[in-house]
């Protein structure tokens, strides 16, 4: 009783599904509860490291680390004030111009609100506060949705395009940048985050390939899956019209265990050779 009592903590948020929850739970509490002092400190750790920076001496900012300097000294700019100094890391200047630390790739906008994707410079330890966010998500939901560790989950998740900048950096939307750096390849076993989709059909840059076995592969682990979802609303939705116009051949590849040819990709067929056996519908006899 004294250790389920331990996996059952209770936290401020209200009782975690296991320890590990309470301790992300734990750390919410922990950085909302005083939000403004954890977000000054911040800010001096951000001004601090970047003392140096071309940007932060430009204003008159280096060494100062005080919120009320930087509201002072520092100006509220557009993404057009900073789009030179983005086009100049873009072209291969590895100078501190925006951050000490070396810009590793940029993100992506969509492009949805002025028809042009914007190029955002992150830093490579931008991966692990992002994979930090990610794993708040399930704490969180356990506290209204029981036994979420239960089952799978059928997530339709893709990567998009990317492409180089003249300076050799990579430019990707931030979900393909996670999706295919090793804190989600290579990310250890987790029972609230156990999903139907082979890490190469996510991968898959076709999206007919990638969108079908993810659908084949979830459709063929029907009996297991737990919950659907996707990144946005509009992606579920694309499924479920997917699945409308590729009914038949996908009951085909469940049926005889087979992969249409459609499914092109080396690495995806792979992925799923292990996964497929034939499944004939209640009264037939699967032949040859």
């Amino acid at each position: 009783m004294a250790v389920q009592s331990s996996l059952r903590s209770t936290t401020p948020l209200g009782p975690a599904a296991c320890e590990q929850h309470a301790k992300k739970l734990a750390f919410i509490e922990e950085m909302t509860a005083e939000a403004d002092s954890v977000q000054e400190r911040v800010l001096r750790e951000i001004l601090a490291r970047n003392a140096e920076t071309e940007y932060l001496r430009r204003f008159g900012l280096s060494g100062a680390v005080d919120r009320e300097t930087f509201k002072q000294k520092l100006p509220l700019v557009t993404y057009e004030d900073l789009q030179p100094d983005i086009q100049r890391i873009a072209n291969g200047d590895r100078s501190p111009i925006l951050s000490a630390h070396p810009i590793s790739e940029f993100l992506t906008s969509s492009g949805t609100s002025a028809g042009e994707r914007k190029l955002m410079p992150t830093i490579r330890e931008e991966l692990d506060r992002r994979e930090l966010l990610y794993s708040l998500l399930m704490p969180v939901m356990s506290l209204y949705v029981p036994g979420l560790d239960k089952g799978k989950g059928l997530y339709f998740l893709f990567v998009k395009s990317e492409s180089k900048t003249p300076g050799g950096l990579t430019a990707r939307p931030v979900l393909t940048s996670y999706y295919k750096s090793d804190h989600f390849r290579s990310r250890p076993f987790d029972a609230y985050n156990v999903y139907t989709s082979p890490i190469a059909a996510i991968l898959c840059a076709d999206s007919f390939q990638s969108m079908y076995s993810q659908m084949l592969c979830g459709l063929y682990a029907r009996l297991d899956v737990l919950r659907v979802g996707a990144v946005f609303a509009s992606g579920l939705l694309r499924a479920i019209r997917f699945l409308q116009l590729h009914w038949e051949s996908l009951a085909r590849d469940i049926e005889t265990g087979t992969l249409t040819d459609r499914v092109a990709d080396p690495s995806v067929r792979d992925s799923l050779a292990g996964v497929l056996s034939p499944r004939p519908r209640a009264g037939q006899v699967h032949r040859g």
